[in-house]
């Protein structure tokens, strides 16, 4: 185990914001997470974080997988003081990080998100990795599933994914799949591409739409300026914001702004 003292980070809310879906809680501050192949254990205590892995695995993967040379306490002070509505998500979401996540992983995963909730997502997710993924193996002997690759899910049919019971979003994760292993949609060039030519291309994949193409750029590509618009977001907007929201002010990061909001309504509708 390594020891960090991270200000702006915490794991809890990371795990539950929706933007990544292989996280698992064990307990009270300690999270298991699995992201690029690997497996990773996270405890926190206030600011100290500990993660089970090397340093140099922390440095080489870790520390830019959780976006930890970034400002985010600079993004928080950019808020506007007359905001009462953004200065209370901030608040409420203060230790979130929009996470650096594999692109083809998070295709998927936000195919799988439309008309979705996160538990079930998250169930669909791991029974994707669990018939289709790589098996790896912990120290401990434990056994865990990669996230299957597109060459993988490109030889399936949308039968053969019943049993994760993925309804309609089966076929268009087959079709997606073909595409990006043929090369038609090529990821290697996406990811080198600029947000809104990026935006473009992935919307050329199957079952994927304006708003997964926003959520796949922001979490999958790192365009923080991506600003998803789902049912939570939009009935934010037409609550708190009915002239539209203060991209101009947020203008290249608007979507750590838009991270904050979403989570704050999330927690909003729990505590209901």
């Amino acid at each position: 185990m390594i020891e960090y003292v991270i200000p702006d980070f915490n794991i809890d809310q990371i795990a539950r914001s929706g933007q990544c879906f292989r996280f698992r809680r064990e307990e009270e501050g300690r999270y298991s997470l699995i992201a690029g192949g690997k497996w990773l254990d996270i405890e926190q205590n206030g600011e100290t974080v500990r993660f089970s892995c090397t340093e140099n695995e922390f440095e080489g993967f870790w520390r830019d997988y959780f976006d930890l040379n970034a400002d985010y306490g600079r993004y928080k002070s950019k808020v506007a003081k007359r905001d009462a509505y953004l200065r209370a998500a901030v608040e409420t979401g203060s230790g979130l990080r929009i996470l650096r996540q594999e692109l083809w992983e998070t295709i998927i995963c936000f195919i799988i998100s439309q008309q979705n909730n996160i538990p079930r997502i998250t169930k669909c997710v791991d029974g994707l990795c669990t018939l289709f993924g790589e098996a790896r193996q912990r120290a401990n002997g434990e056994v865990y599933h990669a996230f299957p690759t597109a060459e993988r899910l490109a030889q399936c049919t949308p039968e053969e994914l019943s049993p994760i019971r993925l309804g309609y979003r089966a076929k268009y994760i087959c079709a997606t799949a073909r595409q990006v292993a043929s090369g038609a949609v090529d990821l290697e060039k996406v990811a080198c591409m600029k947000y809104a030519d990026a935006k473009n291309e992935l919307l050329r994949l199957t079952g994927v739409g304006i708003k997964v193409a926003e959520c796949i750029c922001l979490f999958g590509l790192h365009h923080i300026d991506a600003f998803p618009i789902d049912t939570h977001i939009r009935q934010m907007l037409d609550a708190h914001y009915p002239k539209g929201f203060p991209l101009t002010r947020y203008r290249g990061f608007a979507g750590v702004m838009q991270q904050y909001a979403f989570f704050f309504e999330l927690e909003t509708q729990n505590n209901r």
